[in-house]
Order: C-alpha cells, then sequence, then structure tokens
C-alpha cells in the first residue's frame, strides 16, 4: 500500500481536501484528476475569500485590512515637472527649466589639473577591418534598430 504523503503549503486556504485531490491526481495523472484538483482549489479558495470578507463586514473594522490582497497601485509614469515652484506645462517652461539644470557649469571655470592626477590606461590599436567585413557586420544587424554593441557582432 502506497503511503499517503502529506503536503503542506504556506497558502492559508488550503486544506486537507486540496491534500487530497493534489495527491490523486499525481497518482492517477489523468485529464479528470487535474480538473477535480483545480475544482477543488477554486472552491476552497472562493470559501476561505468569502468567510474572510464576512468576517471584516461582521467587524466594526474597516476594509482597510483587506488591502494587502491586491497589488500595489503604481503611479503614473508621468508627473509634472516643476521648477521654481511653477509646474512645466508648456515646452518653453520646460526647455527652460531642463536648460538651466544641466548647464549650470556652462560656463564655469573649470580645474583640469584633476586629470593629471589619473593613471593612463594604455592605448589600444584599432583593428583595420574593410568596407566588406563592415557590410558584413551591417548585414546580420535587424532594420528596426539602431546599429550598437548589442546588434553588431564582431
Amino acid at each position: 500500500m502506497k503511503q499517503m504523503r502529506i503536503i503542506k503549503y504556506s497558502k492559508k486556504w488550503w486544506t486537507d481536501e486540496c491534500n487530497k485531490a493534489l495527491t490523486d491526481y499525481r497518482a492517477s495523472r489523468s485529464l479528470d484528476g487535474w480538473k477535480t484538483f483545480k475544482k477543488v482549489m477554486k472552491n476552497t479558495k472562493r470559501f476561505f475569500f468569502d468567510m474572510k470578507i464576512r468576517e471584516v463586514a461582521d467587524k466594526s473594522h474597516s476594509s482597510w485590512e483587506l488591502i494587502n490582497w491586491i497589488n500595489k497601485c503604481k503611479l503614473p509614469a508621468t508627473e509634472a515637472i516643476k521648477y521654481e515652484g511653477q509646474l512645466c506645462l508648456i515646452p518653453e517652461s520646460l526647455w527652460d527649466a531642463l536648460h538651466a539644470t544641466f548647464n549650470t557649469a556652462l560656463y564655469r571655470q573649470v580645474n583640469t589639473e584633476v586629470l593629471n592626477k589619473l593613471r593612463s590606461k594604455p592605448t589600444i590599436n584599432w583593428v583595420p577591418f574593410s568596407k566588406e567585413e563592415f557590410r558584413q557586420a551591417l548585414i546580420k544587424c535587424n532594420n528596426s534598430s539602431a546599429p550598437g554593441p548589442d546588434k553588431l557582432t564582431w
């Protein structure tokens, strides 16, 4: 006689009935066994969650207890950019904000002495290639993307 292996799952809704249905399916490996297992799981989950909802509804607690059942909402991918306390809603104000942010050092003095302290790396000679080799490499590229290290084989 085959010994029934008890399966323990971390799901709170998992029951002994789910265990039995899964064990029966694993023993038979039949389509009917799989359908029975899925049906038992569906009914068990529905019963469990309906009971939880009733429990929360009967208590004077808020429905916020159920919030961890759903995925967190992601914020929209875009938000209005603010610059000097004003929203940048037109291209001109957006340009002013980006230009002022990224070009703040445009006319500043730069001390290049710090570059002298960096160790030099040995130079690497470029391996010459012919126009035909270049064409052959381009033929392998995807026409719908820009050529780059990930699309060009060497």
